[in-house]
């Protein structure tokens, strides 16, 4: 009798168990629905606190350059026009000047990284990202004022895709260009 109890004690712990982490991944799938893609970024080379606390207050207009596929050619070709338009969703967003005229910030870099989830990653717990070296130059004098690793990143089914690591990198990059710009824009 014992034994009994006891197997159903462990079935309705391994029961109750197993449906938290469905739970889980839910509730995880449900933020990720609203949020889209993760955009991360590690500064490699510092903007120059010679600039101030601010350092690109100066910039009225930021310009993606050319960002290459340095990784064998694997960064599928309808990678480049989401991630432009995401580009400038997201300086809209954080309300980044963007004049077509004043002094102007490229952005240019490399593909350093792409992958994209396994059936097996999506089953459990999906992984695809995109890493690049981004730099940030001044388009008037050429010099290289920033580097970065930026990294766009989806964890959940809800957001595999091309389009939505193009997000995350957008995401990345606005992000690291933001909390460098004043909190006030100056017109």
């Amino acid at each position: 009798m014992k034994t009994t109890r006891l197997g159903i004690c462990l079935l309705l712990a391994a029961f109750v168990s197993i449906a938290s982490v469905g739970c889980m991944r839910i509730a995880k799938e449900g933020v990720g629905a609203a949020r889209g893609a993760k955009g991360l970024y590690t500064p490699i080379q510092r903007i120059s606190s010679s600039m101030g606390d601010r350092p690109l207050r100066i910039y009225k207009h930021f310009e993606l350059a050319q960002i290459t596929d340095d990784f064998g050619g694997k960064v599928p070709p309808d990678f480049w026009m989401p991630f432009r338009q995401a580009f400038r969703e997201e300086l809209a967003e954080k309300q980044l000047p963007n004049y077509s005229t004043g002094k102007t910030l490229l952005i240019r870099g490399k593909i350093l990284h792409y992958e994209d989830s396994s059936r097996l990653g999506a089953a459990i717990s999906p992984l695809e990202e995109v890493i690049a070296r981004i730099e940030l130059v001044d388009k008037d004098s050429g010099n290289i004022i920033g580097t970065a690793n930026c990294i766009g990143r989806t964890t959940e089914s809800i957001n595999l895709g091309v389009a939505r690591k193009a997000q995350g990198l957008a995401k990345a990059i606005v992000s690291w260009l933001a909390e460098r710009y004043p909190e006030q824009i100056e017109d």
